[in-house]
Order: C-alpha cells, then sequence, then structure tokens
C-alpha cells in the first residue's frame, strides 16, 4: 500500500532522480552545507562539462553502483510518494487522473447533506489559504500547474465562506461559487478504495516506569528530509530522509534498529506507552490523545519519520495464512497479537517506518489532531487524500456506503497518509477514541469522488484549453 523501493532501483528511479542524487551525495561529502548549496546552484546553471570535479566523481561512481545493481548510496532512504502499483503524479503525462466536467445534479445525495456542517469544516482550510502568499500553490505537492491552483485562486472564495451570507445559506455558496469535476483514474474507472482512520486514546506517562515501558519519540536532530523537487521540478514529490555518517547522507535507522537502541529513547521520548501493540497503532494512525496516571489529558502530533518503507503488517500476517485476507481489521490484528506474543516483536518491525511525534497542546477537545493541511481535523468532514493529485484544502464529495446514514457527503480534503495512493483513494476521519477507532478499523468501501474547484479558476482552465483529464 505504501511507497517501496523495488530491489533493482533502476526499475523505480528515472536517471534524472539518480544524477540528483549523486548530487546530493556529493554535497553531503562536502566540508560545509553553504559551500553545498552553491555547487548545487552552479550544477544547474552549467553544463555537465563544467559541473564541479567533485559532482563528476559522484555521478561516474553512482553509475557503476547502478550498473552492477549497487544500492549501497540509495537503498532505504529514497521515499516515493506512490506504491509501485498506484496511479503516479498527475504531470507524467499518460498516468494523469481524469478530472471530467460535472453539475451538482450528477451527485446523488448532494441535496440531502448538511451542508452546513461542510461549511465550516471549509472555513478551518480558509484562514490557512487567506494567511497565505497569493502566488504559492495551493498544495506545494500537488503544484500551481495542476487543477486546484494557486492561493490567489481559492482566496475569493474563502473571503465568501467567511461571510454571513454563506453560513446561512451554504448550499446556495457551494454550489454558486464552486465548479465540480467528477475524479476518475487514468483508466478510466471512478470506482476507488475508501478507508477509515482515527485519533487513538491510549494510557501513558510521562515517565519511565512500572507498566510504562514502550516509547514515543521525538524528532532526532540528526534526521534531514531533503526534497528532491526543489533541485528539480521533475522530481516533485519525492523525499529522502537519512542522515549523515561520515561524511556520507546514508539511510536513517529501521524500527528493528531503533527498537534495540539505535538512538537514545530516555533522551527523546516524549511518553511511554504501557502497551507496544498500542504504541504501533499511534504511529499508524500518526497522532493520539495521551490518558496520563493523573487524569490529564496531552497529545501528540506526527513530528517526522524515518523514511524507511511502510508495510502494513496485515498483509504480512496474510502472507503468513494467520489471517484471511477478508478478515483482516484493525481489531483482528490486535487479537492474533495478543494471541501471540512470541511473535509481535517479528511481526511489528516488518513495518520498517518509524514515526517521530511532537507534544501538542488541545485547544479543543471536540477536535481531533492537526492534519497534513495545518488544520484540525473535524470527524466525519476531514478526508485524507493523494497529495500529488488533490490539493489539500479542497473541498471533495465522497460518495460511499461508510455506514453514516447516508450514501455521500461534502468533505475536505485536510491530510494525507503513507498508504493513500491513487486519484480516487481516501482516508475518513472518524474522530478520536475507542469508539472513533471501531469504526475507522471496520471502514473499507468503494467509493467515487467529486472535486470542488472555485468557478474563476475553472474558468481560467478552460480560456487556457487547460487539459482536465
Amino acid at each position: 500500500m505504501s511507497g517501496r523501493l523495488s530491489v533493482t532501483l533502476r526499475t523505480v528511479i528515472p536517471i534524472g532522480s539518480l544524477l540528483q542524487l549523486a548530487v546530493l551525495d556529493a554535497v553531503w561529502r562536502g566540508k560545509n552545507k553553504s559551500e553545498g548549496r552553491r555547487v548545487i546552484r552552479d550544477a544547474y546553471k552549467l553544463p555537465r562539462s563544467r559541473v564541479p570535479s567533485q559532482i563528476n566523481k559522484a555521478l561516474r561512481g553512482l553509475a557503476v553502483s547502478v550498473l552492477m545493481g549497487g544500492t549501497a548510496l540509495l537503498a532505504g532512504c529514497l521515499e516515493r510518494d506512490a506504491a509501485d502499483d498506484a496511479v503516479t503524479s498527475p504531470q507524467n503525462g499518460d498516468s494523469s487522473p481524469v478530472f471530467s466536467l460535472a453539475s451538482f445534479s450528477d451527485i446523488a445525495g448532494w441535496e440531502n447533506d448538511d451542508l452546513g456542517a461542510a461549511l465550516l469544516t471549509f472555513r478551518r482550510s480558509c484562514a490557512r489559504i487567506l494567511a497565505a502568499p497569493g502566488t504559492r500553490a495551493l498544495d506545494p505537492k500537488t503544484g500551481a500547474d495542476s487543477l486546484y491552483g494557486q492561493i490567489a485562486d481559492w482566496q475569493p472564495i474563502c473571503d465568501g465562506a467567511l461571510s454571513a451570507d454563506a453560513a446561512r445559506d451554504p448550499k446556495g455558496f457551494f454550489e454558486t461559487g464552486f465548479q465540480p469535476f467528477r475524479v476518475a483514474m487514468p483508466s478510466g474507472g471512478a470506482d476507488g478504495l475508501i478507508t477509515g482512520y482515527y485519533e487513538p486514546e491510549v494510557r501513558a506517562s510521562l515517565y519511565r516506569g512500572g507498566p510504562y515501558q514502550t516509547p514515543l519519540l521525538t524528532k532526532p536532530d540528526d534526521l534531514l528530509r531533503l526534497n528532491l523537487g526543489d533541485f528539480d521540478p521533475s522530481l516533485r514529490g519525492e523525499t529522502v530522509r537519512g542522515r549523515i555518517e561520515g561524511g556520507h547522507f546514508v539511510p536513517y535507522p529501521d524500527r528493528a534498529a531503533i527498537n534495540r537502541g539505535a538512538l537514545s529513547a530516555d533522551r527523546l521520548a516524549v511518553a511511554w506507552l504501557a502497551d507496544p501493540v498500542d504504541a504501533f497503532f499511534v504511529h499508524i494512525q500518526g497522532s493520539a490523545r495521551l490518558m496520563l496516571p493523573d487524569g490529564d489529558v496531552m497529545r501528540v502530533g506526527f513530528a517526522e519519520k524515518n523514511g524507511r518503507p511502510y508495510t502494513a503488517i496485515g498483509k504480512v500476517l496474510v502472507e503468513r495464512g494467520a489471517l484471511a485476507r477478508e478478515a483482516v481489521t484493525m481489531q483482528s490484528i490486535r487479537d492474533w497479537l495478543s494471541a501471540n506474543p512470541s511473535e509481535m516483536e517479528i511481526i511489528l518491525e516488518a513495518n520498517q517506518s518509524y514515526v517521530f511525534f511532537n507534544a501538542v497542546p488541545i485547544r479543543d477537545r471536540t477536535l481531533g489532531p492537526t492534519g497534513a493541511g495545518g488544520v484540525a481535523l473535524t470527524s466525519g468532514r476531514s478526508l485524507a487524500v493523494d497529495r500529488r493529485i488533490h490539493g489539500l484544502g479542497a473541498p471533495v464529495w465522497v460518495q460511499a456506503d461508510l455506514g453514516t446514514g447516508t450514501g455521500g457527503r461534502l468533505m475536505v480534503a485536510q491530510d494525507t497518509g503513507s498508504a493513500i495512493r491513487g486519484a480516487v483513494r481516501g482516508d475518513y476521519f472518524w474522530g478520536s477514541g475507542a469508539q472513533a477507532g471501531a469504526r475507522a478499523g471496520e471502514t473499507k468501501a468503494q467509493g467515487q469522488f467529486w472535486t470542488l474547484i472555485p468557478r474563476a479558476l475553472a474558468q481560467k482552465w478552460a480560456d487556457k484549453g487547460g487539459n482536465t483529464g
């Protein structure tokens, strides 16, 4: 479900990516970062014959490594934003999703939804949009050249969203201000997968002792994240995480190594949990409310991750014959781990990805954690999407049977996730606590997307002869 490197790097990494990574390696071999930045700037302005010698040397060395099948430089530290079988980035030609003009009358259930609740959720995203420079992309991972355009394209509609008129008539606000587009995959299929997620509530302590022996760690100082899109727009969405050892940029330790002491838990712990399985699922969800022994409640939120490949342990259990594919839920996984404590560590460490956390104040107990879109998530209205395709902050109609009593609802793209890959792929935020967790664990439905774009932006695309498919 998540992005992983193939064994043979040349099958998944374009030559341009290899060259850029070679440049990065050359930079980190340098004496200081400022010199490294200069080298990269020069490398992009000069023809190859005039690229500094240390880069040419790195390019030659990497070419030999790749031709020989070597992965020493890259293995485990390149985190692509797509799974091997997922829809690729929308700028990649024939792999693009298809956005087709639609009307609100095409959307079954539109007349019956609580659009006032959707408006309140959209307003939270608008607060961020109105505070941002207009020249930025709505979502930097989606890009300003995507259907979602720039911040400036959204600021007028956000001004309108905050008005009393919108509050009085949210249906009229959305219908007047937005143009719906039906979303389909490159194959033309419109049916995708909708799953659910939540914010766990778990027992924890700020201090190690007694049952509290499993740490949640904060981001280590030596963990670095390099956005390759900063060096070449064609690499937008590709991220490298790692650290510098002996002048080389190397992969960060994986889950097993961290569990065995590769990092100092006593120095980095934000909190200590009583149950290692709880800790694992906090990593999967990316945030949690911690129920402390004195009755206080604190929140931890996503700070960073080690950049190692994410592996769904449900898939591991299916491959081992421990669970039937159709029986995999969060609860069935928990039950199996509880019944097989001697194998628990092996199964959990099959997922090399490791998440780091920050302590986050709880300002409003009715809202969830802050999502990737920078705003607090709303139960039943916040949606995690593939940011390579959909811009965070955009309203999205999700047509799916989610057990909510309606066939669909208007949500807002406010988050993302490692397993959320594809044009019609969403993760429905259920809220916080055990009940939300039970609903999230059972959510797996076919669904369809309609994304809403400000009418003025849709008209700009039409005037340019923009291709939305």
